[in-house]
């Protein structure tokens, strides 16, 4: 990005987040360890790993739908852990809207498109009377490209597609300054996913919004990211400019991600070599030493400081290659 990122303002923080379940317990699991990350205002930052590797956890702990079990989350410079008060509360929520992986079991099917938008402004006052509230809904409706005769609909009565866009116009409705698209592709069709994240493309900057955009689909993450985060097992194994990530993969799983992605040409996909990673590689015994590490300027990598200049190494490496190539 043009702008030189150390002069831009951070709009999430995250450090050293944890998240147990059922701690303390036989059945404790740990979905997220130490996990650390910024998202700078006004871009997209994507975060992607297999499913079960703790991204969707860490968007919900984000938008505070539930306690954290360790670690710090700030939004706008506040520790969220610290908005108790229900007036509080709502401005976060006004702030920052979630768009869900499953468009139809995140409406409320017993409500009209009109009703579920309607209803955050209501809640929140922005709209006065039903005039303006119906008024400012068809605005929301035509912006997410669904016509305004849908507000009396119910979502039975929409595809998948239709519903996705509903959710976004809701998203939308309380004019937040961050979205969370939490798998927001996932569910539909490929013809529709693309039409999808070119709409958030253009609301992003109709609206001047950040996003973090979570997806296990990484053809989809690169086309919409500026940077990217890639997760598994609940720990950030590498954080890139999107660019880099896809030329200069460093990180033996980035490598397995990035070799699964499948190509349009069956000759060259008959060929393609897939890159498998055994997670026991990078089994750190002794933990000092290990952590996020810069190889390059905002590029991470997880390792032991002993294997940095190596990463180093390979970086160059891939860089060279890719410009011969280019």
């Amino acid at each position: 990005m043009a702008e030189d990122i150390e002069e831009r303002k951070r709009i999430v923080e995250i450090k050293e987040y944890k998240q147990y379940f059922n701690e303390g317990k036989k059945s404790e699991v740990r979905a997220v360890k130490d996990v650390s990350f910024s998202i700078y205002e006004g871009e997209t930052f994507g975060l992607v790993g297999e499913s079960g590797s703790g991204k969707s956890t860490t968007g919900r702990a984000i938008i505070k739908l539930g306690d954290i079990t360790g670690g710090q989350i700030l939004y706008k410079g506040q520790d969220i852990n610290s908005i108790k008060r229900r007036k509080d509360l709502l401005k976060f929520r006004k702030s920052m809207q979630m768009i869900f992986q499953d468009p139809y079991a995140s409406l409320n099917p017993r409500l009209t498109v009109k009703e579920i938008i309607g209803g955050a402004l209501k809640v929140h006052g922005m709209e006065t009377n039903s005039a303006e509230r119906t008024k400012k809904v068809h605005e929301l409706l035509e912006s997410v490209g669904l016509n305004k005769q849908f507000a009396n609909r119910y979502p039975k009565e929409f595809s998948g597609g239709q519903c996705q866009r509903v959710g976004i116009a809701r998203a939308l409705a309380v004019e937040p300054d961050f979205i969370i698209a939490d798998e927001a592709i996932s569910a539909l069709d490929v013809s529709i996913q693309a039409q999808v994240i070119n709409l958030l493309k253009e609301l992003k900057e109709k609206n001047n919004l950040t996003y973090l955009f979570i997806a296990h689909d990484l053809s989809m993450v690169k086309y919409i990211s500026d940077r990217i985060g890639v997760m598994n097992r609940g720990r950030i194994l590498e954080v890139s400019n999107a660019d880099e990530l896809y030329i200069a993969p460093l990180h033996p799983y980035t490598e397995s991600l990035l070799s699964a992605i499948p190509t349009p040409d069956p000759e060259a996909e008959r060929h393609r070599v897939r890159t498998e990673y055994d997670p026991g590689y990078h089994h750190y015994d002794n933990h000092n030493g290990v952590g996020l590490h810069e190889i390059a300027p905002e590029h991470f990598i997880y390792c032991h400081e002993d294997e940095v200049p190596l990463y180093r190494k390979k970086r160059q490496r891939l860089l060279k290659k890719a410009k011969q190539y280019a």
